[in-house]
């Protein structure tokens, strides 16, 4: 899939979620933007498409939150954003996460692309005349 989606207001992020949930090639959902551009709220639109049935907030300072769906499997949401190094990611043993078959959202992704997959579904968010850009593509680096 490589697309872009052009959301209006939050309740587009429905059906844009559900598209990007459908169409993806991997597990693994890497989002790119600004501060503020809406990250983690697609990521609660995009859980609400996999009936998370936690609530989902930013993992700003956890650097990892762990959400439970209806089917007892787990959705796990990072944020590198104030990581400092590698080992802080390390600590929290992100390939158990990353590398698993569970659902994995990723904000601030640039900071140890290093340390990614090869394999993931690219998203880059951009605030263009008060709307929110969202170019989805499957990657797959071999």
């Amino acid at each position: 899939m490589n697309q872009v989606f052009t959301a209006k207001n939050e309740d587009d992020l429905s059906d844009i979620s559900k598209k990007i949930i459908d169409f993806s090639d991997s597990n693994l959902f890497l989002l790119y933007g600004d501060m503020g551009v809406g990250k983690t709220t697609l990521v609660k639109s995009l859980c609400s498409m996999l009936d998370v049935v936690d609530v989902v907030t930013s993992p700003t300072f956890s650097i990892v939150n762990q959400y439970k769906r209806s089917n007892n499997k787990y959705v796990f949401h990072f944020d590198f954003y104030r990581t400092k190094n590698e080992n802080e990611i390390f600590d929290i043993g992100y390939e158990e996460y990353l590398f698993s078959s569970s659902y994995c959202f990723v904000e601030w992704p640039e900071k140890f692309e290093e340390l990614l997959p090869n394999r993931f579904v690219k998203i880059e968010m951009k605030l263009e005349n008060n709307f929110r850009k969202i170019r989805v593509k499957n990657i797959n680096q071999k």
